[in-house]
């Protein structure tokens, strides 16, 4: 997975981290958690605000 599968890596989040709502949680722990996917193999820095928000958005989707 690459930054921009957005959508497989909130299912991949959903599954690693079934009780946590994800609308409380900050992108410092979202960005850690997602390079910590397996499967995940980008670079750290390509991903930012933007990028993170989808994936938060993408994730509070996905637990609905």
């Amino acid at each position: 997975m690459k930054w921009t599968d957005v959508q497989d890596i909130a299912i991949e989040l959903a599954e690693a981290h079934p009780g946590v709502d994800p609308q409380y949680v900050r992108f410092t722990d979202l960005h850690a958690w997602v390079l910590a996917l397996p499967g995940f193999d980008d670079v750290s820095e390509r991903s930012n605000e933007r990028i993170l928000e989808a994936i938060q958005a993408a994730w509070i989707e996905e637990t609905e």
